[in-house]
């Protein structure tokens, strides 16, 4: 017995000792890799790189731009099913360890001993945390130990709500995915809350590797590992058997959401958009802030404008005849592959890239592009269609002698005839347009060119051009707001002045010819008369037409050459479009803008078009207080009865000048023709009482469209074409009169007053007489003698007569 006592106090000797040694070796160890240990404290504020997100006015999602795709959720906006599938899936005995788990170490390492296929990770959500954030994932044993100090910190200095919170939202989950809230998204276009058990399971099995379960290239492992996850979330309790066993009998139903602005052919407004957020934000912040832009974009009239547009150039481009295929594929063996390898242009639905299969006279039978699986793969299927006789028309050919087996081709369905196509082609040509409330200058729409896919170059915002005639209606309401009215008489006559250089210039009307004598003012406007208009500016002064052209910000610089006058300058649509809105509020400055707030990823809101205040309007209830105002501190560059002059005036270019054909819209509208020489740019300008709108076409690297080319055969026609869709279910309303304006009949030949002539307006006192003394009276057109009886009368009458 002494003998075993003795043995006994040994051994309790010894392990004491060992365990001292053992302990005072831990105590140092743990010293030792806790001297340097980063900071738990910055997971206190923790602002991962967040997904900007831009969004139409209706609220739809337009475009998205970041590093990492993510959107962070709280904790208590993830559903408690997303949370347990991830810690069934990760970490059982998440919400009872201090930040490691023994129990699970014992259980991972049981089930690679016994050679399980399903490896079970160690590592506690908690350590994962410290690995994501902290300490990195370095393979090494010294790594492992700082990651279990630190979850321990972890663990005592947050809520496991706060560590699953930032589990949920860093983790990587594949195809570029950070975080549930973004993969719910991009693998099947829901929100975490619409997440069924099923594809909440597989979720959570993806960050063990989210490459070995991809969900096209390993689809049988995606099932196998998404199913373990539905049973462990059985074993826990979490789902009842039966759930189990319908989830796992679902497929994967994964579905890529593939976001683009091609959604609303929008590209270039998206980029313009992306550029001012870049200007404003910095890289850092459109990429990385999580910033939740409101655009001002309409998606419907963003489609007509799309459609008007495109319309226009193509039938430009189709007046100007086929000039063949794009390009040109070996058809002898399977078609698909090498014409699915052809990139097409995205956002010009419905047209198609086809393949020439065989062609008749009568037509020509077509292999239509395949689209790709999923997984990336060329689609096995082969559609094919008949590209008509009657489709090909335009090129004046037959199918058999304008094209060949394996040329390469796009095609446009025919309404109401399935598989039957027309022949289409890119255009050459090139334009723009834009349309804006002309209240607050918020971009409803705008496109760029025919394709976004094709070239980014944003004719609307980028390319200057002159805007030719389309600039008259600012040196005539220069001279409206400085003594002229409608009435007042201008000679349309040859005039010759004198340059630097010791020359002389001599404008002459598009129509050509020598003039035909006096003539209202609102019939240059009218008729587009340049000999009209370099009287009129030469007579007004350049120095104030070109302060009035800052004034509306067409120019920045104007410099004072009569030329300018019949818009030899260059400016861009955009700003010709917020030059005509404030002829249309009435003579208000506004700044066109395409955003219309942007909120960060709080919701606090850091940017805000609309600089009016609102007194009353954050009240909390109504309490018989006075109506909230709106104080307006918006710069008047122009006399309101001046604005709607000329807006009468623009009313006339449509009813009876070279805007004729927008006749047929039936609605109060406004606008003015441009034609530049050698029609290298034509352009319409208009609006309605509540919508502005302009367009332009031209080549890219300018030169003539043709000599019969003009604004009213192709600018005015694509205004036409939209405003007819945009203003379909709206009341036709006149343009507001603002008091003080007098309309009077008057004889438009003459500019006299005529009982049954056409309504012009005037401001108090410039009213026109009943007849002119000795210039002809009555309704008749004034006649001048010769050019000194029109000298001799500068500056009488009705406003000056040049």
């Amino acid at each position: 017995m002494r003998l075993l006592a003795r043995f006994l106090g040994f051994v309790f000797a010894t392990g004491t000792i060992v365990f001292l040694i053992g302990a005072v070796a831990v105590a140092a160890l743990v010293f030792y890799y806790s001297k340097d240990l980063p900071d738990t404290a910055q997971l206190r504020n923790y602002e991962p790189p967040v997904t900007t997100r831009l969004h139409a006015n209706d609220g739809s999602i337009l475009a998205e731009y970041s590093r990492e795709r993510r959107l962070f959720l709280p904790s208590s906006a993830i559903p408690p099913l997303v949370k347990q599938a991830f810690i069934s899936a990760e970490d059982k005995n998440f919400y009872s360890h201090n930040g490691i788990d023994p129990e699970g170490v014992t259980r991972a390492v049981m089930v690679l001993a016994q050679g399980g296929r399903h490896v079970q990770g160690a590592s506690t959500i908690t350590q994962q945390v410290a690995k994501n954030f902290l300490v990195g994932n370095e393979r090494s044993i010294d790594r492992k130990i700082r990651e279990a100090l630190i979850s321990f910190r972890i663990e005592a200095a947050y809520s496991k709500e706060r560590i699953l919170e930032l589990y949920l939202n860093e983790i990587y989950l594949g195809l570029g995915n950070y975080g549930v809230a973004a993969a719910a998204l991009n693998y099947f276009n829901k929100s975490v809350n619409e997440l069924t058990l099923a594809e909440a399971a597989y979720l959570a099995a993806l960050p063990k590797g989210p490459n070995n379960y991809h969900p096209f290239q390993h689809r049988e492992r995606a099932l196998e590992r998404r199913n373990y996850v539905i049973d462990r979330m059985e074993a826990d309790g979490v789902v009842t058997h039966e759930e189990a066993e319908k989830a796992k009998a679902e497929p994967l139903g994964v579905n890529p959401r593939a976001l683009s602005p091609n959604t609303y052919v929008a590209g270039f407004f998206a980029e313009e958009v992306r550029r001012e957020l870049l200007g404003r934000f910095n890289e850092k912040g459109l990429y990385e802030g999580g910033l939740s832009v409101r655009t001002t974009l309409d998606p419907k009239m963003q489609a007509w404008t799309r459609k008007a547009l495109a319309d226009g150039l193509v039938r430009f481009d189709e007046a100007h005849g086929f000039r063949g295929a794009m390009n040109h594929i070996d058809i002898s063996s399977d078609w698909g592959v090498p014409l699915a390898n052809i990139p097409a242009l995205g956002d010009i639905k419905p047209w198609r890239l086809a393949v020439v299969l065989d062609a008749g006279d009568a037509g020509a039978r077509i292999g239509l592009q395949p689209g790709r699986e999923a997984s990336g793969d060329v689609a096995r299927e082969r559609e094919t269609g008949l590209l008509t006789a009657e489709g090909m028309r335009w090129t004046g050919r037959s199918p058999r002698s304008a094209l060949s087996v394996g040329d390469v081709i796009y095609v446009e369905p025919m309404a109401g005839n399935p598989g039957r196509f027309r022949l289409r082609q890119i255009p050459e040509i090139s334009g723009a347009m834009v349309a804006m409330d002309p209240y607050t200058g918020r971009v409803f729409s705008m496109i760029g060119g025919f394709s976004f896919d094709q070239s980014e170059f944003n004719r609307a915002t980028q390319a200057l051009r002159q805007p030719g005639s389309s600039f008259k209606p600012f040196v005539y309401a220069t001279a409206l707001d400085n003594g002229y009215t409608p009435s007042s008489s201008i000679l349309d006559e040859p005039v010759s002045i004198q340059q630097a250089d010791g020359s002389y210039w001599t404008p002459e009307n598009f129509e050509g010819g020598h003039g035909t004598g006096a003539h209202p003012l609102d019939h240059g406007v009218v008729h587009s008369k340049n000999m009209m208009t370099v009287r009129l500016a030469k007579d007004v002064g350049m120095p104030l037409i070109a302060e009035y052209a800052k004034r509306f910000g067409v120019y920045d610089d104007m410099g004072p050459y009569l030329s300018l006058s019949l818009g030899a300058g260059e400016t861009t649509l955009l700003k010709m479009v917020t030059g005509y809105s404030m002829f249309a509020n009435g003579g208000k400055r506004i700044k066109p803008t395409l955003i219309d707030r942007v909120q960060d990823r709080w919701g606090k809101t850091i940017f805000r078009h609309d600089e009016r205040q609102c007194l009353g309007c954050d009240a909390a209830k109504w309490d018989n207080q006075n109506e909230p105002k709106l104080i307006d501190k918006r710069e008047q560059v122009l006399d309101p009865l001046t604005a709607y002059q000329i807006t009468s005036i623009m009313e006339h270019v449509i009813q009876r000048g070279t805007g004729v054909s927008i006749k047929s819209v039936g609605k109060h509208l406004a606008g003015k023709t441009g034609t530049t020489n050698d029609a290298k740019d034509l352009w319409f300008v208009g609006y309605s009482p509540d919508l502005a709108v302009g367009v332009y076409i031209g080549y890219d690297r300018p030169r003539s469209m043709g000599s019969h080319a003009q604004a009213a055969l192709f600018a005015a026609p694509i205004f036409r074409d939209f405003m007819t869709a945009a203003l379909k279910d709206k009341p036709d309303t006149p343009f507001r009169v603002p008091p003080g304006i007098k309309l009077i009949s008057v004889n438009p030949g003459s500019g006299l007053r005529a009982n049954g002539g056409e309504l012009w307006a005037f401001k108090p006192g410039t009213a026109p007489p009943e007849s002119y003394s000795g210039g002809g009276g009555g309704d008749g057109p004034r006649q001048l003698n010769n050019q000194h009886d029109a000298d001799q009368r500068v500056g009488t009458g009705t406003g000056g007569l040049y």
